[in-house]
């Protein structure tokens, strides 16, 4: 059975610090791409980060020196911790796992991403 389970979201002021987990069983974690993507409230849903499986990273420009998105193969875990929070950060988090044995082309793109976690919800306060 698949699962992700994003976990680590909360309330924070403006300047803090939050991480998130994602959790996953059931998907040969260390054999695909993993990838974090936010939906703000009356917004599209946009890509964060991504980890492939060589290791190799991508952030969006908007995160980019802020966030950063780390995996542990041997605990089927990916992270994203999240420093110098903005309240323009507020929006549901959520972990994406790509396609087996598959490269990631176009990254920021959800179709590359074949199972989604349920989110967790991340406020940033002024």
């Amino acid at each position: 059975q698949v699962q992700l389970v994003e976990s680590g979201g909360g309330l924070v002021q403006a300047g803090g610090s939050l991480r998130l987990s994602c959790a996953t069983s059931g998907i040969t974690f260390s054999s695909r791409a993993m990838a974090w993507f936010r939906q703000a409230p009356g917004k599209e849903r946009e890509f964060v980060a991504v980890m492939r499986r060589s290791g190799s990273t991508y952030h969006a420009d908007s995160v980019k020196d802020r966030f950063a998105i780390s995996r542990d193969n041997a605990k089927n875990t990916v992270y994203l911790q999240m420093n110098s929070l903005k309240p323009e950060d507020t929006a549901v988090y959520y972990c994406a796992a790509g396609r087996l044995l598959a490269t990631v082309v176009v990254v920021t793109q959800e179709s590359e991403y074949v199972y989604w976690g349920q989110g967790t919800q991340v406020t940033v306060s002024t």
